[in-house]
């Protein structure tokens, strides 16, 4: 996805650029290119970004460790203001900012990444408990042994350290 320059979203019809999109996003696995639709709209002192999209990532179950797919779906939109002072080419200065401002700002002569936004809102849409929709069991055992000690083998290493300080 292409980054917009802000100003020439005022030439835009109606101060809008509307677009569909099919493309892997760069730092985002999926099994599927992320599907979707984006609008953003200038609105004077903010860009009203709105976005609607979905592809299927594979996650790990916290329970029982198995791999599972997951649809994961946006239907999301954002203000983002636009404020000169937003200009980010200050480097590595430290700057305190007051709980208030805590918000995403633009320069209005900057650009938007709509990758990089449409990444942001995937990742938040991300469960945080990834848990599998099965019967979950924990791993089974590759040692018979270690069943029959009722040791689960993840701890198996800890056992063996143990034995070897007490012996």
């Amino acid at each position: 996805m292409e980054s917009i320059y802000i100003p020439h979203l005022l030439k835009a019809p109606r101060r809008t650029v509307e677009f569909q999109f099919e493309e892997f996003l760069p730092g985002l696995e999926t099994l599927t290119p992320v599907r979707g639709h984006l609008r953003v709209t200038y609105k004077t002192t903010f860009l009203d970004v709105w976005g609607r999209a979905e592809a299927i990532v594979t996650l790990t179950c916290d329970r029982c460790l198995k791999q599972y797919n997951h649809r994961l779906k946006i239907d999301t939109s954002e203000p983002l203001w636009l404020d000169a002072s937003a200009d980010r080419s200050q480097g590595g200065e430290e700057v305190e900012v007051a709980f208030e401002d805590l918000v995403e700002t633009l320069s209005p002569n900057g650009h938007f990444d709509p990758g990089d936004w449409l990444y942001q809102q995937l990742c938040l849409a991300l469960p945080q408990r990834q848990l599998c929709e099965g019967p979950c069991e924990p791993p089974k055992s590759s040692t018979p042994d270690s069943s029959e000690s009722g040791v689960d083998r993840r701890w198996a290493a800890l056992e063996a350290l143990k034995q070897q300080l007490s012996g």
